[in-house]
């Protein structure tokens, strides 16, 4: 009887911590290297990911060609600007970072982003960073 009990306490406390962890939402990375078509997939992603997770932390680490639809007046293929997408989901608490190793090899300047942009000293220091420090799951759109 005593192991009984000992086995439905232990079910109780892990499914309580399931719960807990559950409600604080889940960690991810949006690793964005390869232009606007992988930004415009990650941000519907991130979206939909909202949408049954809205305590979700998500961040965006963009770095190479990625960073391009965080540039002031960058567009979708149908001409959406993305600062409109950027602003909707930042608004939510996403996060979008932008690599300046990638400003200094492309030569562009933080004046070039939107406001939304923030900067790591680089993307893919940043994308391990979260993933062995912080515990974030990667996902590349």
């Amino acid at each position: 009887m005593t192991r009984l009990l000992t086995a439905a306490g232990a079910a109780l406390v892990m499914m309580l911590a399931g719960n807990a962890a559950a409600a604080d939402g889940m960690k991810v990375i949006y690793h964005i290297n390869e232009g606007n078509d992988q930004a415009t997939n990650g941000l519907r992603n991130a979206g939909n990911q909202l949408a049954v997770d809205p305590d979700a932390k998500i961040v965006f680490v963009t770095h190479s060609k990625g960073v391009d639809f965080l540039m002031k007046g960058a567009q979708d293929k149908r001409g959406n600007k993305y600062e409109d997408i950027v602003e909707r989901l930042k608004i939510k608490g996403v996060e979008f970072q932008v690599c300046e190793i990638t400003l200094k090899n492309r030569k562009l300047s933080k004046d070039q982003f939107i406001e939304y942009a923030t900067y790591v000293p680089s993307g893919v220091w940043q994308v391990t960073k979260l993933q062995q420090e912080e515990g974030y799951a990667y996902l590349k759109p």
